[in-house]
């Protein structure tokens, strides 16, 4: 299953289950310097980010690979919700027409088949930039404890990355969210997204590891770039 679908088959329930989502948007736009008017959000999902925005803007383009996602944006004279995959070197050359003056991207980047080209293809732009990007330091002890790799790049490969196209301010944040027993947290773990549509163990791998697993919470590393 594609990550796109992932997201898409659980965007009802997605709401419910961003919470640690929300908290990365929050401080994501605590560090915007000044307040852009006309906003492009890479990887909007429902729209998070849109609903979040306190001041006033003048034109806020969301566009994300989940059709599911995207029924769920805000809409209005000056909220759109397009179609498009940032890893398609395409969207960028159509974003060339728009008139921005700052680029969102909150929880997505980390989904990136080539995060290089994408850092890239936004440098394109030539526009400020804030993202905030999952690394693997999420979801670190569930993964040492199943024997997996995490799907997610480290946050030394990110930073090195990011440094070849911005100057910006590079920031690692840790968070945790705890939960009543194991069994919420794998059904978190299902319906957030944030499994990138992985299921490797079977019935009997799984239901060892919700008894193995140590903690009453999960951990997630987070990594914030803000150009300067």
């Amino acid at each position: 299953m594609k990550i796109s679908l992932e997201f898409s088959k659980h965007a009802l329930e997605y709401e419910s289950y961003n919470s640690i989502q929300k908290q990365v948007i929050e401080k994501l736009l605590q560090k915007v310097p000044f307040n852009p008017k006309h906003i492009l959000d890479l990887g909007c999902g429902s729209g998070a980010l849109c609903q979040a925005i306190k001041w006033k803007y003048k034109h806020f383009i969301g566009v994300d690979f989940a059709p599911g996602m995207l029924e769920l944006h805000p809409k209005s004279k000056k909220i759109e919700s397009i179609y498009g995959d940032f890893n398609d070197k395409s969207l960028f050359e159509t974003l060339q027409t728009y008139n921005f003056d700052y680029i969102f991207s909150a929880s997505a980047l980390q989904w990136a088949e080539n995060l290089e080209e994408v850092f890239k293809n936004i440098a394109s732009l030539h526009l400020p930039l804030s993202c905030a990007i999952f690394t693997s330091g999420t979801f670190n002890t569930i993964n040492e404890t199943a024997s997996l790799k995490s799907l997610l790049r480290t946050k030394e490969e990110i930073e090195l990355l990011q440094k070849k196209y911005f100057e910006a301010d590079f920031e690692v944040m840790k968070y945790r969210l705890e939960f009543k027993n194991t069994r919420e947290m794998f059904r978190y773990i299902k319906h957030s997204g944030v499994s990138g549509s992985r299921n490797v163990l079977n019935f009997k791998e799984t239901k060892k590891l919700m008894q193995e697993y140590p903690f009453n919470y999960l951990e997630f590393e987070v990594v914030f770039i803000v150009t300067r």
